[in-house]
């Protein structure tokens, strides 16, 4: 739904500079349309760079109106909560943002169609509820280990550890040396708004997922390199969606998220991180089911270092390669090079 020359402006209020408001960064980072502003009343006044490090700078307004002022067409929904639900107090702005003629990109898990549908005033205007898959996928059988290309899945030690990022990254790399027969398959609300495409894994029913994913994959078969999205991780106990993913895309490779420094999970810290290599290891023999299916190679670690001074980044990478003998880098603070050769040169 949404054209590549809608502007956009990004709901985050209260969440601007939170964890929570990963939606937001994710379509500030990478998304092709223009970002008018961020909304958040408490930041008001000041540029999204004055609360949190963006590659690309924009005002933050404290309403809607003021949004629709600056030229915004869409409204885009900017944060990723636990459980994926809206918060009763944008429901005004929401119903107002659309009474002014913007558009609405909602990737929670809320019918806005539902609830505010009856506002929309044209066939230019529309709620799209991305979370909300408009049909069931067809039964598959492991279409995708018949392929010939290379499938990429993101792996990772925990939820919202950076398996997008990673992927967008390398692909990125990848395309912009030489490599142009490859894409980018988004399997959440944050990556289907940047790219257009994709599936909302966790909004479709467990039987569907796998069939889901499988016909995302087989979609791109034409293209010689495929990364698709990671989702959860075989860590956490919440998550199921890893296995889907695997089952789906029978990938042949694998690169693993974590951070630094971390030996817990984030929402559940009685959960503890195991040895790396044995947990590459676990991912490998799942995804393989004792020759069942190919088996992934991990190609090397993405590592989240934010929190960290660049010396200690570069300390953190130089002892995670030497703990496990793969390439490690932060895609972010030191490109993606160093994991995007092993998939062209290989």
């Amino acid at each position: 739904m949404l054209k590549p020359e809608q502007t956009l402006a990004i709901f985050m209020e209260e969440n601007l500079g939170e964890s929570e408001g990963k939606m937001g960064y994710g379509v500030m980072r990478y998304s092709p349309n223009e970002v008018t502003c961020v909304i958040d009343s408490r930041h008001a006044g000041k540029q999204v760079n004055d609360v949190v490090d963006m590659p690309r700078n924009c005002p933050v307004v404290a309403n809607v109106e003021e949004a629709r002022k600056l030229g915004a067409d869409v409204l885009v929904l900017g944060i990723a909560p636990t459980g994926g639900r809206l918060p009763d107090s944008w429901l005004a702005e929401l119903e107002k943002s659309l009474t002014l003629g913007m558009s609405l990109a909602n990737g929670l898990h809320d019918d806005l169609n539902a609830r505010f549908g009856h506002l929309l005033t044209g066939e230019d205007q529309w709620i799209w509820d991305m979370r909300h898959p408009g049909e069931t996928p067809p039964i598959t059988s492991a279409d995708a280990a018949r392929l010939d290309n290379k499938r990429v899945l993101l792996i990772g030690t925990d939820m919202a550890i950076g398996k997008m990022t990673a992927g967008l990254e390398v692909y990125r790399w990848v395309r912009e040396h030489g490599q142009q027969s490859t894409a980018f398959l988004a399997t959440g609300q944050t990556g289907i708004t940047i790219t257009g495409r994709g599936i909302p894994l966790d909004g479709i029913k467990i039987d569907h997922a796998v069939n889901a994913v499988s016909t995302l994959v087989t979609s791109a078969a034409e293209d010689d390199i495929v990364f698709i999205e990671g989702q959860g991780s075989l860590l956490h106990a919440r998550s199921s969606a890893t296995l889907s993913l695997m089952r789906g895309s029978c990938p042949t490779h694998f690169i693993l998220c974590h951070r630094a420094g971390m030996k817990n999970l984030d929402q559940m810290p009685e959960i503890k991180v195991p040895d790396l290599k044995e947990f590459i290891k676990l991912n490998e023999d799942l995804a393989s089911a004792c020759g069942t299916f190919p088996r992934p190679k991990t190609i090397g670690i993405a590592l989240k270092t934010a929190h960290l001074s660049d010396e200690e980044a570069k300390a953190a990478i130089v002892d995670l390669e030497n703990e496990t003998g793969l390439p490690v880098t932060d895609v972010v603070r030191y490109g993606a090079e160093k994991l995007g050769k092993l998939l062209t040169t290989e």
